[in-house]
């Protein structure tokens, strides 16, 4: 078992699988060149398979893949295979554009649930903010994904004066498909040009749902980073993740592994602990596991004070871009 400081249990584990990724969202990876990790640097399919069997050890039951893109991986479908054979909850959080060369193989690896990224229901928006003429293959994969039983979640990034107009249009969505829309509050990592007024908290985002449906609030579980919501006479649902104005981090049980085996025991967390460099000398990882988590902070990795936008000043937070710690 992996306790912090706080008496919370970590049995959640995030892998990137790399920083590569097809799309160029705004708040993710502004740039269209981008220095990304030497190859040599990325944890291998062996060692992530080794990673993950330690944490599972540890008591990790459910492991999520991300990226970058984690489908951008030649040898995604070999990773699949070695983790599925873990006793765990698989899934994985994708932009879809290469989902349908993947979805038997995410079926067979008994993922049921996978998150995909998208900040738009328009063509021409989507071009705008991933820079790729993608929208089209996107939403068709979304409804392979659907048609093969997967349960999809959408992440919408919400960002006022971006796609706040469009709120509404993904609660629609929700009316006659199984599907749960969440709307993610905008989020500061370094390069990604965060601005307190650009952020939809998650009072506005009720305050406009409210307005137009008849919402009512869900069972919320006690690690659950969302806060979900049913909508009357709809199949499915939404959800906010309020991470900057309603922080949850007092049930939190994530920790996050980067492609190049670097372990971060929060988010916004400054500090990291290189596992991948310790496996391949051979050290035992697990102390070095535990003492990452005891040292994480209470609350958004020690860096930010919660409910308290105004006093972020986004040039004294030390972190990664957000692709190169992994969606």
């Amino acid at each position: 078992m992996i306790i912090d400081q706080f008496q919370r249990k970590h049995n959640y584990l995030r892998i990137s699988l790399t920083d590569v990724c097809n799309l160029r969202c705004k708040y993710c990876m502004p740039n269209e060149d981008y220095p990304f990790m030497p190859k040599d640097n990325l944890m291998q399919a062996s060692e992530i398979e080794q990673i993950a069997k330690v944490f599972v050890d540890l008591g990790v039951d459910k492991i999520r893949l991300t990226g970058g893109e984690p489908m951008a991986r030649s040898d995604f479908d070999d990773i699949l295979k070695r983790l599925s054979k873990l006793p765990i909850s698989l899934t994985l959080t994708t932009n879809a554009t290469l989902l349908h060369r993947y979805i038997p193989q995410i079926v067979t690896a008994g993922v049921k649930s996978i998150n995909v990224s998208l900040d738009t229901l328009r063509a021409d928006k989507f071009i705008k903010l991933t820079k790729r003429d993608k929208f089209d293959l996107v939403y068709k994969n979304i409804s392979l994904a659907l048609e093969a039983g997967l349960k999809v979640k959408l992440n919408i990034v919400v960002m006022k004066g971006t796609n706040d107009d469009e709120i509404l249009d993904f609660i629609a969505l929700t009316k006659d498909e199984s599907i749960e829309v969440r709307f993610i509050e905008f989020m500061p990592f370094e390069g990604n040009k965060w601005e307190k007024d650009i952020v939809m908290s998650k009072k506005n985002l009720l305050e406009m749902v409210s307005s137009e449906y008849e919402i009512f609030p869900k069972e919320k579980e006690l690690h659950d980073t969302s806060e979900p919501f049913g909508i009357k006479g709809h199949l499915g649902s939404f959800a906010i993740i309020s991470t900057m104005t309603a922080p949850f981090c007092a049930g939190c049980n994530r920790m996050r592994l980067t492609a190049d085996g670097k372990m971060k025991n929060c988010l916004f967390s400054k500090g990291e602990m290189d596992l991948l460099t310790a496996l391949r000398s051979g050290q035992d990882i697990k102390s070095l596991i535990h003492k990452n988590v005891w040292q994480k902070a209470e609350k958004l990795g020690g860096q930010m004070k919660s409910n308290s936008l105004s006093e972020i000043n986004i040039e004294n937070l030390k972190n990664r871009s957000m692709i190169s710690i992994g969606g």
